[in-house]
């Protein structure tokens, strides 16, 4: 079963405790808030003592499961106010769960500004000073941790936003080569180990034993199946490991739900320059790596290695959201310096999707030119200096819009709206309205009936079928993340008919029970609604489960509005 690992901050003390009955069928999104919600005082501050940052492997982490590898990341939001899960691929998962920790609890606050580090092995965990690490990024952090506690070694680190306790602050994980190429990006949770003054945390599991499974043959077959259902999907199995997933910019930008220039348009001119295929052309070009795994024992390998143009090592996990935030919504053109901006967001821990949307924001507000991509370097930069500058733009789109004076900003929930409109889109544009994360596509991803055509086909323009597609898809994705799959499993799942019997029978054959996929229905609805009593208490309402005036507009190529009630909406939060 496990053991829950919770360090007190303000004491630098650590405990193991039994898990108690009712977190023994939990892992991942589905144990973070339950454990946000039963312990985290809803009205305390996000940055204040009484608030929680929590990790979870999910329910198959650590065993051979395909694509298993996602660590969750739970507390109360200093972005959105209400409650938080992000999820990032890396090598903490698979670690933690073989060393039999459920759950990694970060509690309480120091009273000084010193900062700590946490290294937890086989042998134990120690709390140590790390005031050698205070004020450098993520790139130097995960190189001095691997130097010391050897490759392959697990680490969460924060950068110079986290330290500075900004909204957009990540919690950025050292991927397969020891880069922080992947993050808990939404939602500002690097803020939360920030406040708790923890810069790093690392995690080794050499000598502990493998995950047990109850019945190994069992798993097997199944773990059989669902890699060959990954593997023959032409999602799955093609265009993610051969584009990454910036496949998807001419897929989007085609269907007119590209949004271009704070969301006037779902077309950009330049979408060519900044494609899936313009990418893989560039880094095969200058000696990059175009099929990477963001983390081991992934079969879709949608990640990647960006060079820059004399060959050398500019930044890693390039992904279509980023790609999308620093590029069109910007009007940027120029790839490098989308990479370099990238780049610097991991470097100092900062969430993409909002940075690139705050960006464009400043842009709006006159701040910084369209377009303009050395500027906008020059801006971000502003963050690792502890400038002024760095500390508005740092705090978000909302922030920034209310810092210049700007009314068109496209948040939920405070948080940034990601890479598809929603008047174009209408499944997502639901699920940004309706999440009790914000706005966020991969909370219930209606891409894949509106545009991709998985799972079915439900139109993208037209308001039939959307409200039960977001639904059905929270549910699932929920379920999806306690499991501690990475979401695109949900492409083969969707057109296969045994795709979530397969997940089950895994889970059976791990754990020796006899679930149904009821069962696991069942579990997404009940952390969904978890995560809605969560908000309710922190004071959030159906007002909040609105998109912005903006959406009102008309938008091109379609000259489609956003038509969605609030009495329509609700009907989401229905089951």
């Amino acid at each position: 079963m496990g053991k829950l690992l919770r360090i007190n901050t303000k004491e630098k003390t650590f405990a193991f405790e039994e898990v108690p009955d009712a977190y023994a069928a939990l892992g991942g999104r589905a144990l973070t808030s339950q454990m946000v919600l039963d312990e985290v005082p809803a009205t305390c501050h996000p940055l204040g003592k009484n608030n929680k940052l929590i990790f979870a492997p999910g329910l198959l982490s650590g065993s051979p499961a395909a694509d298993s590898g996602r660590l969750s990341a739970g507390a109360k939001s200093p972005l959105t106010g209400g409650i938080k899960e992000s999820n990032a691929g890396g090598l903490v998962s698979q670690k933690l769960a073989k060393l039999g920790i459920k759950a990694l609890i970060l509690e309480g606050k120091p009273e000084g500004n010193d900062y700590s580090m946490i290294v937890i092995n086989n042998d134990g965990v120690e709390i140590l000073p790390a005031g050698n690490l205070e004020k450098k990024g993520n790139y130097a952090v995960m190189e001095a941790m691997w130097d010391k506690y050897g490759k392959n070694t697990g680490v969460l680190s924060i950068g110079q936003a986290g330290e500075q306790c900004l909204k957009g602050a990540s919690i950025n994980q050292a991927d397969i080569n020891g880069r922080p190429g992947r993050a808990h990006g939404r939602g500002g949770l690097g803020a939360v180990m920030g406040s708790k003054r923890i810069k790093a945390i690392v995690v080794n599991d050499k000598g502990a034993p493998r995950v047990e499974l109850q019945d190994k043959d069992a798993f097997k077959t199944a773990n059989k199946r669902w890699v060959e259902m990954l593997h023959n999907h032409p999602v799955t199995g093609e265009g993610l490991p051969a584009l990454g997933t910036a496949v998807l910019v001419n897929v989007i930008n085609e269907a007119g739900a590209f949004p271009t220039k704070n969301f006037r348009s779902g077309r950009f001119d330049h979408a060519k320059d900044i494609s899936g295929e313009t990418i893989a052309e560039t880094i095969e070009k200058r000696g990059g790596v175009t099929t990477e795994p963001c983390h081991p024992g992934c079969v879709i390998k949608c990640s990647n290695v960006y060079h820059d143009k004399d060959g050398k090592y500019l930044t890693s996990g390039f992904e279509y959201e980023t790609i999308w935030a620093f590029g069109a919504h910007t009007t940027i053109k120029e790839l490098d310096d989308i990479a370099m901006l990238d780049r610097l967001c991991d470097d100092f821990g900062l969430d993409t999707i909002e940075m690139g949307v705050t960006l464009g924001v400043a842009m709006e507000g006159g701040m910084i030119e369209w377009g303009d991509g050395k500027t906008a370097i020059d801006l971000l930069g502003k963050v690792g200096e502890y400038a002024p500058e760095g500390k508005i733009i740092g705090n978000g789109a909302l922030f920034t819009g209310d810092a210049l004076g700007v009314d068109r900003v496209p948040v939920v929930k405070k948080q940034a709206l990601p890479a598809y409109d929603p008047r174009s889109c209408k499944g997502v544009g639901i699920t940004y309205a309706t999440s009790p994360m914000g706005a966020d596509h991969t909370a219930g991803y209606g891409v894949t009936a509106n545009i991709l055509g998985v799972g079915g086909t439900v139109d993208p323009l037209k308001k039939e079928g959307n409200i039960a597609l977001s639904q059905g898809l929270q549910v699932a994705t929920a379920a999806v993340d306690a499991a501690g799959l990475c979401l695109f499993v949900a492409f083969a799942v969707l057109d296969n008919e045994d795709g979530l019997q397969t997940v089950v029978d895994m889970l059976n054959a791990q754990y020796g029970l006899s679930l149904t996929t009821d069962d696991v229905i069942a579990l997404g609805k009940a952390i969904l609604n978890n995560e809605r009593a969560f908000n309710r208490k922190a004071g959030l309402t159906e007002v909040d489960d609105q998109l912005p005036e903006m959406f009102k507009e008309s938008f091109p190529p379609h000259n489609t509005k956003w038509d969605f009630s609030n009495e329509d909406l609700q009907e989401t939060l229905k089951f």
